[in-house]
């Protein structure tokens, strides 16, 4: 920096100095005036006290720049009346380096709103904790996902699942595993990624998950559908022959037998080939018809979707099945809340599940003295519309439940299996699904969740 003469500090170092020549010329001189030293200290002592003011001024200024920030306070900004350039530059860079500064803050600021917007928002559970178990972020993901609003360590997560705080705790950096939990009569797999980070020196761990139990579901329908295409493919391209023929042989059997003159075989040979051949036939049309029934599986209509008022969906299914339930000694109870509920769905679909719940708590019913089926609806506290089906049946087991879902399998002698499996397609057509809770000797309810 070039030295400026014209600042107030060299004229007021000048000045002290032609003041401190005077007054020692004074006191050297045989003939002193004392009222003029007396004025002379006067003047040397103002001069150092400005002299220090000025010194000073500059000290506060640094002091005030570095204790900004130090203490992340950059709303100063230094003014001065001062005509000393080199001050006004002083100035003038300790300004323009605090406004650097709340520049670089808030785009720092800016961009962590950003990041952690991203982090709240992202489809994907997250979570981060340190090595003492205090959690330091847990998105809106994480908490959709294990059920909660609030927690400060990672202790807390034992109300969820033990198991789920052991994974985390124990899970390294690029482990991962698979967790099943239960939450009421719903269902959620899991799937947990741990890395491990290092944060100013402290280490972090970051927990992902996501529920892939909607992707094991998909998998698991699509299989059965491979193999229901395999299984209808091949018995169709063989019973449509043999019951084309049985019914070809069939006629003229019995042309045969209106003229048995035709015929060289006895009567009874050929009412007994009749029989037989009619025998063959209705086995393989009934055949042909179960067959079609599993096509079901694998050629479900997109759903037309529209407004579906729930208690009058209720009451005309009530009002279809009253003459079945009667004769049954059951009786039926609708109850919706509020009364104006409704649903976006294709409502050919919806009554196609409902009937078939319907049926299944018909034929749920052992020797009960009072038999009654519920059908409820109502919006849950995530403003979703659920509509149950419940009766006071036999109930199911629990192995039998798990699998009630599954194409082919039925609790029933009679029963085709493809019913529930069905209902499950139609309720994920309808990006809604269908859940099931059942105590033996007590009852079964269905749920279903638009």
């Amino acid at each position: 920096m070039d030295f400026n003469w014209r600042s107030p500090l060299v004229t007021r170092v000048g000045i002290l100095l032609a003041t401190l020549i005077v007054f020692a010329f004074m006191m050297a001189s045989t003939d002193r005036n004392y009222i003029a030293l007396v004025a002379l200290l006067g003047a040397i002592g103002f001069q150092l006290m400005q002299l220090m003011k000025v010194v000073e001024s500059s000290n506060e200024n640094m002091a005030s720049f570095l204790d900004s920030i130090r203490f992340d306070d950059l709303s100063q900004s230094f003014k001065t009346d001062s005509t000393d350039p080199s001050i006004q530059k002083l100035h003038k860079e300790l300004n323009e380096a605090l406004a650097k500064m709340r520049i670089t803050r808030r785009e720092k600021d800016s961009e962590y709103q950003f990041f952690k917007n991203i982090v709240q928002h992202v489809a994907i559970g997250l979570l981060t904790f340190k090595r003492d178990g205090t959690i330091q972020i847990m998105n809106s993901a994480a908490k959709r996902l294990l059920r909660i609003n609030k927690a400060d360590r990672v202790e807390d997560l034992k109300d969820v699942s033990e198991s789920l705080v052991e994974t985390f705790l124990k899970l390294k950096t690029g482990g991962r595993e698979l967790l099943r939990l239960k939450f009421g009569d719903e269902t959620v797999q899991l799937s947990v990624f741990a890395i491990e980070l290092t944060l100013r020196d402290e280490e972090v761990k970051l927990i992902s998950m996501s529920n892939i139990q909607s992707e094991l579901e998909e998998k698991e329908m699509e299989a059965w559908q491979n193999l229901v295409r395999v299984l209808t493919h091949e018995i169709m391209n063989s019973v449509t022959p043999i019951s084309s023929l049985a019914g070809i042989v069939e006629e003229d059997l019995k042309h045969r037998i209106d003229r048995p003159t035709d015929t060289s075989l006895k009567k009874e040979d050929l009412e007994d080939m009749y029989l037989s051949l009619q025998t063959i036939s209705k086995r393989s049309a009934g055949l042909i018809k179960f067959v079609k029934e599993f096509r079901n599986l694998t050629h479900i209509p997109k759903p037309k979707l529209a407004e579906v008022p729930v208690k009058e969906l209720l009451d005309e299914l009530a009002l279809l099945h009253k003459k079945e339930l009667a004769d049954n000694g059951i009786a039926i109870v609708v109850e919706v809340t509020p009364p104006n509920l409704f649903i976006l769905a294709d409502k050919t679909m919806i009554e196609q599940v409902l009937i078939n719940l319907i049926k299944n708590a018909i034929q749920a019913f052992d020797e009960h003295t009072e038999k009654r089926i519920e059908l409820k609806a109502y919006a849950n506290e995530k403003g979703r519309t659920v509509i149950s089906v419940k009766d006071n049946g036999a109930g199911i087991d629990s192995e039998a439940l798990e699998k009630i879902f599954i194409p082919f399998f039925s609790t029933k002698k009679t029963g085709s299996g493809i019913g529930l499996s069905l209902s499950k397609q139609i309720m994920r057509q309808h990006e809604g699904n269908i859940t099931v809770k059942s105590t033996l000797g007590e009852g079964t309810e269905f749920l279903l969740r638009f």
